[in-house]
């Protein structure tokens, strides 16, 4: 509660620090704007027509529905990658025997291309959700393992002999001593798990299902509606954006106070 309570009270001079990426973003809409004036509004809409076009889709129900279905994927997806791939890389990385017996499954994980899983899931589950949550699953998971191995593997083995010397309990060797390390490593995999988590989930709803966010793509595409599909790609950007800044980055600083 205190913690919670902390980072609320930090907050708006979180927001006041980030005028830097405030002006980068002007500076990327601007030039937008020019690229809309080379090259006209078929390849590149304007700025201000895909916001309109934004907010018109933003009002209505059905594409409101459409992001509820891919949030609800996508959500699934990355709370299971998160799970299963935090436990089993500290569990890989506190056993050297488990790290070994992991690494060739984790290089199969990591080099097999996206769009192949995608494909094999639709085979296996046919078009639907679990094609979705299959593919972010295997596309995350790994990430998310390699973090957590990384950051158990490479704690201090003297602050672990100092911890065992004091004959700390288990719970306090955890939180206090290895927890604050490990967490510089997991979080980060956590914030690149969860980008690939929402890229991954667009690409296969495009691919294997009839509704969702890339399903709506789709449709776009389908009708050079490129105002449509630029808004979409918003969405997308903002609403990763808006979870990685806004929600995750706040928590990221105050745990990782102990740096300091």
């Amino acid at each position: 509660m205190k913690f919670a309570l902390k980072i609320l009270k930090d907050f708006p001079a979180y927001l006041w620090s980030g005028w830097g990426a405030v002006a980068s973003i002007l500076l990327f809409i601007a030039i937008w704007d020019m690229g809309n004036q080379i090259y006209g509004d078929l390849v590149l809409p304007s700025p201000l027509e895909t916001f309109k076009t934004l907010n018109l889709m933003l009002h209505d129900d059905n594409v409101i529905n459409e992001i509820k279905i891919t949030l609800y994927r996508s959500s699934i997806g990355f709370s299971i990658s998160l799970l299963f791939g935090t436990a089993l890389g500290l569990l890989a990385g506190f056993f050297a025997t488990a790290s070994m017996m992991s690494r060739p499954i984790v290089t199969i994980l990591v080099g097999m291309p996206p769009i192949a899983w995608i494909v094999l899931a639709m085979i296996w589950f046919g078009m639907g959700d679990e094609t979705v949550i299959f593919t972010v699953i295997v596309a995350s998971f790994p990430i998310i393992f390699v973090g957590a191995l990384q950051g158990t593997r490479t704690l201090d083995g003297d602050l672990k002999e100092m911890a065992q010397s004091f004959n700390f309990p288990w719970h306090m060797k955890f939180l206090d001593v290895y927890f604050p390390h490990i967490f510089s490593y997991v979080f980060p995999a956590w914030v690149s798990a969860l980008g690939m988590a929402w890229k991954i989930v667009i690409m296969a709803e495009l691919l294997a299902t009839s509704d969702g966010i890339g399903a709506t793509l789709a449709t776009a595409r389908s009708q050079l509606d490129t105002p449509t599909a630029l808004s979409i790609v918003v969405i997308m950007i903002g609403s990763l954006m808006f979870i990685e800044y806004i929600i995750l980055e706040p928590i990221k600083r105050e745990v990782e106070l102990w740096r300091d």
